[in-house]
């Protein structure tokens, strides 16, 4: 949803999120350019010349940063009343052991594989909440899907506008 200033003229987003094309919550006022960045470092992280690269030889398990956020968009009104919303993301490690086929005698019994996974949950108005695990590469596709929408309806909405510059790119680079 476009955000709009005095005379009308969009200039950032935020999202209404949808359940079964019904409305969810609303979170993440004027977070466009946020995501438009988070599309950038999650590119730059899964890059085989990237900074994880050694560490993560695998661009599945590649995330901007350690542990941790990622992202958190809540719902917010002029009296921070809570409820509207919230959607965040968070990158955990996560450890499974694979036992050795076949089992011989002396052989190891098994290794640990370690993968790295973003968690994106979301919280409707209701309190009911949805969750997904993601690889980097689908996080990816997600993030650049909001900003494409943010672009398409930015975009739309300065068509309109009389004497004003339409810029492509309006999420992901700044105007003047």
């Amino acid at each position: 949803m476009p955000c709009r200033d005095r005379l009308g003229v969009p200039y950032e987003v935020t999202l209404d999120l949808y359940r079964d094309g019904l409305p969810y919550g609303t979170v993440g006022e004027r977070c466009g350019w946020f995501l438009a960045r988070l599309a950038r470092v999650i590119a730059d992280a899964r890059a085989d010349g990237g900074p994880q690269a050694g560490e993560w030889p695998d661009p599945e398990d590649r995330f901007p940063g350690g542990e941790g956020e990622l992202f958190a968009f809540r719902y917010r009104s002029k009296v921070d009343a809570v409820g509207g919303g919230e959607l965040r993301c968070q990158v955990r490690t996560l450890p499974s052991w694979v036992p050795a086929r076949p089992r011989r005698r002396g052989a190891p019994l098994g290794e640990w594989q370690v993968v790295r996974r973003a968690f994106l949950e979301a919280w409707g108005a209701g309190g009911v909440g949805l969750r997904a695990e993601l690889t980097s590469g689908r996080l990816a596709v997600f993030v650049d899907g909001l900003v494409d929408d943010a672009e398409e309806r930015l975009g739309s909405g300065f068509e309109m506008e009389p004497n004003s510059n339409r810029v492509n790119g309006a999420v992901r680079f700044s105007r003047p």
